[in-house]
């Protein structure tokens, strides 16, 4: 069989495709005004939020039979669709890890839905221990969680039901997979934690009164359920007289503490710690205020091992006696240095991963902090893992980058040597691709760093298909990692670029909190000035440039071409925040507001937020660039009424003849858990639109 080469067609008619006058469902217009500080402000499409409608459901019915019906004529369509199918079709098996007797590792085939959790015995013998494919006839429900008991005799699970963030948690026997007659409810940002063998703890909010994907969570919960009970009588440990939005408790691996984190958004934390081996021992602090963010590494006897960044933005190690944690007895261990700090434990080590520029550096360190080694890594990308149990002898990282696929090293830490464990065989040839990191210059000066990954030898012409990614928020770190979508595009010639914006954790919390509160047009001033860079240095131009992002990202999408709708020719925002003076009041939104600020904060907060609120900046007559919004009707993380809201917006106000569409998936969510299937075809039908709305005619194939 012939390998399958898609080049690109240009088209020097670039406004001949998808140019006609487009004719979308009539979105009704309501007269719902708010007022903010004697602001009156108009929200028609209002109605869109109630997501238990019948005319919402017939809104998004008609709006994907328009949008899957203009798809549909795109000539291409399903041949970068097959292509991504025969890519995505190879093996991937995931690191091993240890449970009680088995060793246990996720495996894919290629295409199927959702990965297969296998174990192997003593002696090699592989058996299948759970196959998430099989918990729903559309795949649609996939497995969130996983915790075993310390002993590896007991496992819960936890599932995701159409994306849904509210989990079911099912128990079974690990040695005879057998169900466990125990079940949990209603379970949600949540992970399970087992102390000993008699049950577990969780967290979650009570059940809203109105829609449980889209009203209000606002106080979260930690209970432990003791195996055998109902979870009706489930201790409640945390969370009742202490209002916190997120609420987390794990204990520790020698099974003698239970810590506690407490946060109202999500930077700053409070941390507590209660002795297990104590009956009903109290509950104390280690460190109170949410001005920082502290959590347990591990701990030895008595002396707790903290991460940090009160006094170490980019992070550091402290020691500490349980018994006396306040933060003057705090003492470095690992010290804060230039670069961010994300630290690991295992075999009797800790790891600290660095991020410089946005790539990572991994040092070995001892309980002592005493520096055993640097980590040689493959090449420039990320690295993750190293971390085990304390008696692991063998540990597992992973490293990628953005043209070459994730591969699996095991890693003896007490020689240093590493040694491929698992390479995938994809059919990518990662020799014909380079990645170069530039450091361009935002609007006030800040120098932001950038990946712009290619084809080598292609012509800065100005004419190359290109997509500029980015996130820029809530301290997330946009590293180098392999797509198979991605590699489809560089395939066919086209450019993708990853900006890493202020708001983000590249260089730690001062970087984050550039891009904070009313500091927040600092992201999209980065994301413009990168575009502006990619077009200046003639990788691409304003008729071939592509910008996407999902969920803080889709805002970023939404703000820049509301900002600049000269500077793209297509726009991709996903699973956005597109109405700012109202994330706060769905499910766990108001937590946002560390990044946010809130409308309702102030006067001059009200006056930032809606100068850049995505849908109270459309206005008519302007030409807006071709836009395929995309969200999930089960997204209880960024309520699809944001993007609804948006796309109706958007269609009532374009003065153009770029087509502005919605593509709602059913029975999905945020992203997590997400079908094989759908991923593709979602992936496709997003590179179709953007190439068909850039004049390519069509992909010839060699």
């Amino acid at each position: 069989m012939k390998k399958i080469i898609v080049t690109l067609l240009m088209s020097s008619t670039i406004a001949s495709f998808g140019q006609q006058k487009n004719k979308y469902p009539l979105t009704r217009k309501g007269d719902k005004i708010d007022v903010y500080f004697e602001t009156k402000v108009a929200d028609p499409y209002r109605w869109l939020e109630d997501d238990r409608s019948i005319e919402t459901s017939d809104w998004v019915k008609a709006q994907n039979q328009v949008t899957f019906g203009y798809l549909s004529t795109i000539p291409y369509r399903n041949t970068i669709k097959e292509r991504m199918e025969k890519l995505w079709n190879y093996e991937k098996v995931s690191a091993p890890f240890k449970e009680g007797k088995y060793t246990y590792y996720y495996k894919n085939n290629g295409l199927q839905n959702q990965s297969v959790l296998y174990r192997k015995d003593a002696s090699g013998n592989e058996e299948l221990f759970l196959d998430p494919n099989t918990f729903s006839k559309d795949a649609t429900t996939s497995l969130a969680d996983i915790s075993f008991s310390k002993d590896g005799s007991l496992c819960a699970y936890s599932i995701s039901e159409a994306g849904s963030d509210w989990r079911k948690v099912i128990f079974i026997n690990a040695e005879t997979k057998q169900t466990i007659t125990d079940k949990l409810i209603d379970v949600k940002f949540s992970g399970l934690s087992w102390k000993g063998n008699e049950g577990v703890y969780y967290s979650s909010y009570d059940k809203p009164k109105g829609s449980e994907l889209s009203a209000k969570t606002d106080q979260h919960k930690l209970y432990f359920h003791r195996l055998g009970t109902n979870q009706s009588d489930d201790q409640l440990i945390f969370g009742d007289k202490e209002k916190r939005r997120y609420v987390g408790g794990s204990v520790s691996e020698d099974n003698h503490y239970l810590f506690i984190t407490a946060a109202n958004s999500t930077s700053g934390n409070e941390l507590y710690v209660q002795d297990l081996t104590q009956p009903n021992s109290e509950i104390k602090s280690i460190h109170s205020g949410f001005e920082y963010d502290v959590h347990v590494l591990d701990n030895v006897g008595t002396q707790l091992y903290l991460i940090t960044n009160l006094g170490a933005p980019n992070k550091r190690i402290v020691i500490v006696d349980v018994n006396a944690p306040s933060v003057s007895n705090w003492k470095d261990c690992i010290a804060e240095t230039e670069q961010v700090l994300s630290p690991s434990t295992g075999a009797g080590f800790i790891f600290a991963n660095y991020m410089k520029d946005a790539v990572s550096v991994v040092k070995q360190f001892d309980y002592k902090g005493t520096l055993v080694r640097e980590i040689q890594l493959p090449g420039l990308g990320t690295a993750t893992g190293f971390s085990g149990k304390n008696e692991d002898e063998v540990l597992y990282f992973s490293f990628t980058n953005y043209v070459t696929p994730t591969t699996t090293y095991q890693f003896i830490p007490t020689e240093g040597k590493s040694s491929i464990y698992v390479q995938p065989k994809v059919d990518f040839i990662s020799d014909n691709y380079t990645s170069k990191q530039v450091f361009y210059t935002s609007k006030d000066g800040t120098k932001v760093p950038m990946i712009i990954t290619y084809k080598k030898g292609t012509p800065l012409n100005g004419k190359n298909p290109t997509i500029l990614y980015g996130y820029g928020g809530f301290n997330i770190s946009l590293t180098p990692s392999f797509s198979i979508a991605n590699a489809v595009w560089l395939e066919m010639g086209g450019i993708y670029a990853v900006a890493n914006l202020r708001g983000g954790g590249e260089y730690g919390k001062k970087w984050h909190d550039a891009g904070t509160k009313i500091q927040k047009q600092n992201v999209f001033d980065d994301f413009i000035a990168a575009a502006e860079y990619l077009i200046a240095q003639k990788y691409t131009s304003s008729d071939f440039l592509a910008i996407k992002g999902g969920s803080n990202g889709g805002l970023l999408v939404g703000a820049t071409m509301t900002q600049r709708p000269d500077l793209m020719k297509v726009a991709l925002p996903a699973v956005g925040v597109m109405d700012m003076l109202r994330y706060h009041t769905f499910t766990a939104g108001a937590g946002w507001a560390y990044d946010y600020g809130t409308a309702e904060d102030s006067k001059t907060m009200f006056d930032y937020i809606k100068g850049y609120s995505p849908v109270h900046n459309v206005k008519a007559g302007v030409k807006y660039p071709a836009t395929l919004v995309t969200t999930g009707d089960h997204d209880d993380r960024v309520v699809p009424a944001h993007s609804f809201k948006f796309a109706a917006e958007l269609q009532a106000k374009q003065a153009g003849a770029n087509p502005v569409l919605i593509r709602i998936e059913t029975n999905a969510g945020h992203g997590a858990g997400k079908p094989v299937s759908k991923t593709i075809e979602e992936a496709a039908d997003l590179q179709a639109f953007t190439l068909y709305n850039m004049g390519i005619q069509s992909l010839p194939i060699k």
